[in-house]
């Protein structure tokens, strides 16, 4: 395999690791498609299938357990499922309006709002928006170990072959 490749791969997998923290960048899904791009680039090897599936297993396992942490910490709050689609909402109108943070001021912005509207209450929106938030924060931390641990396998299993 050429270094050349292993650099442009790792590059990427530190792209997707970033993107396990940065709101609207899918930091686990590129690093799914920059293990398959190394299998592929190496000829395939079954070793290197294993290595990818292995991979692939944590990412999701990452990606799932990540998405449903702000669900459960809302649930617990009392807010229902669809004050989190509307902070999904304000996180993209606020990626729109303000560009690279506007997606974390947004979110909370959405949920808040979302839950006053609801409940006319302003601390329980505020008590919701806390807890989803922290949801959000467990989320995130779940994803970007499940990539480092995803890259850290990838980056042995590049040194063997």
């Amino acid at each position: 395999m050429s270094v050349d490749v292993d650099v442009v791969v790792g590059l990427a997998m530190v792209v997707g690791l970033v993107g396990t923290l940065v709101p609207l960048l899918p930091g686990l899904p590129i690093i799914i498609a920059a293990a398959f791009a190394w299998v592929i680039a190496d000829g395939a090897d079954p070793g290197q299938w294993t290595v990818f599936a292995v991979v692939c297993v944590i990412a999701v396992a990452g990606m799932i357990i990540g998405s449903l942490l702000p669900a459960r910490r809302a649930s617990t709050a009392g807010a229902p499922r669809w004050v989190l689609g509307v902070g999904v909402v304000g996180a993209v109108v606020g990626a729109l309006v303000i560009p690279f943070v506007g997606a974390l001021i947004g979110w909370p912005v959405g949920v808040f709002v979302a839950e006053w509207l609801r409940t006319s209450d302003a601390s329980r929106a505020w008590a919701s928006m806390r807890a989803t938030a922290v949801g959000v924060l467990q989320g995130a931390t779940v994803q970007f170990g499940a990539g480092l641990v995803g890259v850290g396998i990838w980056a042995v299993a590049a040194v063997m072959w």
